[in-house]
């Protein structure tokens, strides 16, 4: 198979055709920051984490393919600030409060911030209100954590042939919907991949939020990223 050559960040990699930005990078040891793209699922760029400058223009990493020759620039203060603004929307626009939330210290966003250096929203908060389904024996949904990312919907749809989640209404107005009046008409399962694949502590499994103490978590032992950075080292 003939293989493309690239650069990122000034560095030669190759990749295989067909292969995207984001999965190169990661066979060679480069992290890209991202938050929608889910392993066995085919790539969406709904959050724009992943952004890269690509030939001079900003791309989604986890969609856009590698060409022969292509430059991208990953580790830039451009692209770091873009990517800083993204995650910073992303904490004003829900109902974030990290020091409460059982999936702290598993969280990637909260993992991305801490990564970015953020410690406080430059944007107002907007406080929005939201509700908390209880309703399911094994799991709940908090809308209020929720930040659109999409894996759940495709998830559910792709991995565990159901249609348990799906978004509602545009723009602004865009909100997670579940396949009844409530998330305990619907029939997932505790045991369905969709309940690991939230990035955040919007689905979560009751009754194991602190099986694991905090401070022994995985990104309070290892910054996010780590996993495939260390394939450079």
């Amino acid at each position: 198979m003939k293989h493309i050559e690239f650069t990122i960040d000034g560095k030669t990699m190759t990749a295989k055709p067909g292969q995207t930005i984001l999965k190169a990078a990661e066979a060679h040891g480069v992290y890209i920051p991202h938050l929608c793209a889910y392993k066995d699922l085919i790539p969406h760029g709904s959050c724009r984490v992943c952004s890269v400058r690509c030939n001079g223009r900003i791309q989604a990493a986890c969609v856009q393919t590698v060409s022969e020759g292509m430059i991208v620039e990953n580790d830039t203060p451009e692209i770091h600030e873009f990517r800083k603004a993204i995650l910073d929307m992303l904490f004003v626009e829900g109902n974030h409060f990290c020091m409460f939330c059982e999936k702290s210290g598993q969280c990637e966003l909260q993992a991305l911030a801490y990564r970015f250096g953020i410690t406080a929203p430059q944007f107002p908060l907007l406080e929005p209100e939201r509700e908390l389904d209880m309703s399911h024996p094994d799991v709940y949904l908090d809308h209020n954590r929720c930040i659109l990312c999409g894996r759940c919907v495709r998830v559910s749809q792709d991995l565990d042939n159901k249609n348990c989640f799906q978004f509602v209404g545009r723009g602004h107005r865009k909100r997670l919907k579940v396949n009844g009046e409530a998330l305990a008409e619907t029939d997932l399962r505790v045991t369905d991949a969709v309940v690991a694949s939230c990035p955040v502590g919007a689905l979560m499994k009751k009754r194991v939020g602190y099986a694991i103490p905090i401070g022994e978590r995985h990104f309070d032992q290892q910054p996010i990223g780590h996993a495939i950075e260390e394939k450079n080292s």
